[in-house]
C-alpha cells in the first residue's frame, strides 16, 4: 500500500514542476528565497523532484529526516516548494551513508558561504551544508546548528515514517514538531505554514 504523505509529495512536486516552465529563470538559488514567498519563486523549481535524493537516501542507509516544506506538504499543506531540508544526528558514524547518498545523485556541496566542499562524509559534520543536485537543492542541518530552545534530538526521535513503491521508505518530522520548528523560525511564510497546519491538524478539525 503506497502511503498518502508520499503522494501528496509527488502531486505538489508535479504542479511545481509545471508552475516553474512557465515562466523565465530568475537566477536565484534556494539560499535567495523569500521570506514570505518561499523557494517556490526561485530557480529550484525548475525540474524539481525531491524523490532521486530520498531514494538515495532509503538505498544507503542513510539517517536523515526530511523538515522543511516538504515535510510540511507531507502533511497536508497546500503551498508549494522548490527545496528539499534535512536534518540527520551529526554523528560521525553515520556520515558516510548520507555522504554516499549525495555522491550517488551527483549532488554539490558547499558551506554557508556557497564555498564548495568535497563530498566526503568529514563535510558533512558541520552543523549546516547546502547542496544542489539535479532534482532538488536545500540545506542538510544537524542538532549543533542554533534551534533556539527546541531539543532537536527529540524531534529525531520522533520522526515519522512514510512507505512507498518498491519499500522506500521516507522519514520525516512530525507534524507538532514541524510546526514548533516553524513558529521558532518566525520567519512570514514559517508562521503562515505553522498556522496552516495547526488548523488542520485532526484533533482541530470538526
Amino acid at each position: 500500500m503506497i502511503d498518502e504523505p508520499l503522494e501528496r509529495l509527488r502531486a505538489a512536486a508535479r504542479r511545481t514542476r509545471e508552475l516553474a516552465s512557465n515562466r523565465a529563470g530568475t537566477g536565484l538559488g534556494h539560499e535567495d528565497a523569500d521570506d514570505d514567498v518561499g523557494t517556490i519563486g526561485t530557480d529550484g523549481a525548475l525540474g524539481f523532484d525531491p524523490f532521486p535524493l530520498l531514494e538515495a537516501l532509503h538505498r544507503n542507509g542513510a539517517r536523515a529526516v526530511v523538515i522543511g516544506q516538504v515535510a510540511g506538504i507531507m502533511h497536508g499543506s497546500a503551498e508549494l516548494t522548490g527545496d528539499l531540508d534535512l536534518l540527520w544526528d551529526g554523528e560521525p558514524a553515520h556520515a558516510p551513508a548520507l555522504a554516499a547518498a549525495f555522491v550517488s545523485v551527483g549532488a554539490r556541496l558547499a558551506d554557508e558561504t556557497g564555498t564548495f566542499l568535497p563530498a566526503h562524509p568529514d563535510a558533512l559534520l558541520r552543523p549546516k551544508v547546502r547542496f544542489t543536485s539535479p532534482g532538488a537543492g536545500g540545506d542538510c542541518c544537524t542538532p549543533a546548528l542554533p534551534w533556539g530552545d527546541l531539543r532537536v534530538r527529540e524531534i529525531l526521535d520522533r520522526a515519522v515514517t512514510a512507505v512507498g513503491p518498491g519499500g522506500l521508505e521516507v522519514r520525516y518530522v512530525s507534524r507538532d514538531d514541524l510546526i514548533r520548528m516553524r513558529r521558532a523560525l518566525g520567519r512570514p511564510k514559517d508562521l503562515r505554514r505553522a498556522d496552516e497546519l495547526d488548523s488542520s491538524a485532526p484533533d482541530r478539525r470538526g
